[in-house]
């Protein structure tokens, strides 16, 4: 009889402590996290500090972003089927400053506090958004503009491949950029008004297609991780990698890999972990009601091959 009961207080304890995780769970608020796109590395780095925040936090993370970095429809879609569906917080990386202000003013309007992270947005902060967690794109755009006029010597020839319209971080990098290079005399900037496209085949193409200005030039800057790859392709096969200095922006593994070859002689190194980190924090913050930074600077420096060994550098890259 005895043992009967106990088995039965056991049964019983077991089952409350189920209903009690059900029920933790449940309550757990839900994060909604939004980025440009899901093929780059940098949005799997940042993915892997939002979701080490989330677990720290108690709270549920939902990564969905479009397929491609140019789907602005896709991006505005799953912004309003998260305000639908009354998540708790959204952290957003638009892929239009102009174009995501109208859904995002929509969250604000069902009380759904939004974290803009990576890239800008042209709403109010405190208003339209709680807080902005990014680089500073245009501080990281002139360190790359200072260091490539540093290889250059002070003189030369410079193109510029930008990225894609509408991207509020990259266009932020290409007038850092071009601000360093207005004010160097011996910098003539021979191209600038070109664009990658939003993977690394359309940035090989548009570097193709550009291979006779290319040969031109002293030095060239490219403001993030698939125009960098695919500009490389494009001197490799024109037998110029080597030979034409080129700052690039982000540290994949594969642009890390390329700046061990020479490939790419410097990188503008952000913290896309730290990004995703920061921004689940804020978005986590201000859906329990606490006070969040308006804005929350994650950093920027540049890497070249002999930094590599750095232990510093070593754990900002993950190597």
């Amino acid at each position: 009889m005895l043992k009967k009961i106990s088995v039965a207080c056991g049964l019983a304890v077991l089952a409350a402590m189920m209903m009690s995780c059900e029920q933790r769970k449940s309550s757990a608020l839900r994060i909604a996290m939004i980025p440009k796109g899901s093929t780059h590395e940098f949005w799997i780095s940042v993915h892997s500090g939002a979701q080490r925040a989330a677990t720290e936090l108690g709270v549920e993370l939902d990564w969905k972003g479009p397929m491609k970095e140019n789907d602005r429809a896709q991006q505005i879609a799953l912004v309003e089927q998260f305000v639908t569906d009354n998540v708790n917080a959204i952290a957003l990386a638009p892929l239009d400053d102009a174009a995501l202000v109208k859904p995002v003013q929509e969250a604000g309007v069902k009380k759904i506090p939004v974290v803009i992270f990576d890239s800008a947005l042209q709403g109010q902060v405190g208003k339209d958004f709680v807080s902005f967690v990014a680089t500073d794109n245009q501080q990281g755009g002139r360190l790359g503009g200072q260091t490539l006029i540093k290889l250059l010597g002070g003189r030369g020839k410079v193109v510029l491949l930008r990225y894609s319209e509408g991207s509020a971080s990259t266009m932020a990098r290409e007038d850092g950029f071009l601000q360093i290079m207005d004010s160097t005399p011996g910098i003539t900037v021979i191209s600038k008004n070109r664009y990658a496209g939003v993977t690394s085949d359309e940035a090989y193409k548009s570097s193709t297609n550009l291979i006779d200005v290319l040969k031109q030039a002293d030095g060239i800057f490219c403001p993030n991780e698939s125009s960098t790859v695919g500009m490389i392709l494009a001197l490799r096969d024109a037998g110029l990698n080597g030979k034409v200095k080129l700052v690039g922006f982000d540290t994949s593994p594969t642009l890390v890999d390329y700046l061990r070859k020479g490939d790419v002689d410097a990188l503008v190194a952000q913290n896309p972990v730290k990004i995703g980190y920061e921004a689940v924090k804020a978005a986590t913050a201000a859906a329990r009601g606490q006070s969040v930074s308006p804005r929350i600077d994650t950093g920027v420096r540049i890497i070249t091959k002999t930094d590599l060994d750095d232990p510093q550098v070593k754990a900002l890259l993950g190597i």
